[in-house]
């Protein structure tokens, strides 16, 4: 923001405008000799006209198209031209103005013999300086329109950005519920089963009312589950079909096909959670997309370890050896896994590292499979 536009926005327009009123004003009053009352009573006029230039810009400057007649150079021309040029887009009305002020401030007065040379001379002189306030008065226009286009395409970008963000989410959230589906519901089930048989095989009441209870329940918590996991789908976009999830088993398949840069170290036990494999997976899918996306050629290793009472992963990769394509992206896979260790009570890091790398570290407790 330039000086003069910050005074311009500290001062109240009742100041700014009397200020320019009395700065017309002394203009005329040093600039004019014997003029009649006449004369000076339209001066006057046309110098406290300023004071509506905003609102009635072709008025005022039509009322202090007088002054011009009496001096070569008006204050108070120039600014009439000035408020019209920052608020009308007539280019036409504004080039009659600029000959209008230009050929009243070249017109000799009082009128008497003319000298055609010089009445030229004056006129391409009025007219040049006519013309300068309306050519930054039509800056000032273009600038501010420039400034509310460019605000507009900010927001523009800003809720695109926030839609897509939330169409990321939406499908991670359906992949999630896809997920839950897979393993929730294999439970519930088996514990429906197994009280079904408990109910059936047991010869206390108790027991058989127990037994049918918790395989009452058992069902019913089933149909709220499919339910839910719809309502999740749903939202998410496009419904996909509930197919095998990828595990750990698959894990050594997705590095090989990194190439040989990137290398796998460390091995977690059998016992492994089906949710928690899942996790490790797609956080080392994710990991390794990012490389090859903004660190090409740059080695990565992958660690799976096992830490007392939890397991992990860690991605490493070092700096690129080379320039990164400007590829799109949504910026949200690293806020999908985060969402996917905290389901499993887990936690997820990533930053870059001191030798110029990128690390992401995901560890989840064994108490979560």
């Amino acid at each position: 923001m330039s000086r003069a536009r910050a005074m311009r926005q500290r001062l109240p327009t009742p100041v700014t405008d009397l200020a320019l009123v009395m700065a017309a004003a002394m203009d005329v009053w040093l600039n004019t000799w014997e003029h009649t009352p006449l004369e000076l009573a339209l001066a006057a006029v046309g110098c406290t006209a300023l004071a509506f230039r905003r609102r009635f810009p072709l008025s005022v400057f039509l009322l202090t198209l007088p002054i011009a007649l009496m001096q070569d150079v008006a204050v108070a021309v120039l600014a009439a031209l000035f408020s019209l040029a920052e608020r009308s887009r007539n280019r036409r009305l504004l080039a009659t103005c600029v000959a209008l002020a230009a050929v009243a401030s070249s017109t000799p007065w009082p009128l008497a013999e003319v000298d055609r040379t010089m009445t030229l001379v004056f006129f391409v002189y009025s007219l040049a300086t006519a013309a300068a306030p309306v050519l930054f008065g039509q800056l000032l226009q273009a600038q501010r329109d420039l400034a509310r286009r460019l605000a507009e395409i900010e927001e523009a970008r800003e809720h695109e950005r926030a839609l897509h963000a939330q169409a990321v989410l939406a499908r991670e959230r359906a992949q999630l519920a896809r997920e839950m589906h897979d393993v929730v519901s294999h439970q519930v089930s088996l514990i429906a089963v197994r009280a079904g048989a408990l109910q059936v095989a047991t010869k206390d009441a108790d027991a058989r009312e127990a037994a049918r209870t918790i395989r009452s329940l058992s069902v019913t918590t089933l149909d709220e589950l499919r339910t839910m996991v719809t309502l999740l789908r749903a939202s998410g976009g496009d419904a996909t079909e509930l197919t095998p999830q990828p595990t750990l088993a698959d894990l050594r398949k997705l590095v090989e096909s990194g190439g040989p840069h990137v290398e796998l170290s460390g091995e977690l036990p059998p016992t492994v959670g089906t949710p928690a494999q899942r996790a490790l997976y797609r956080t080392v899918q994710e990991a390794l997309t990012n490389v090859r996306k903004h660190a090409p050629g740059a080695r990565a290793r992958v660690e799976l370890r096992q830490d007392g009472d939890g397991i992990g992963v860690t991605i490493t990769n070092t700096p690129p050896s080379r320039p990164s394509l400007s590829l799109p992206g949504s910026r949200q896979g690293l806020v999908g896994l985060r969402e996917r260790a905290d389901i499993l009570h887990g936690t997820l890091e990533a930053g870059p590292t001191a030798e110029g790398g990128y690390r992401v570290r995901l560890r989840i407790p064994l108490s979560a499979d």
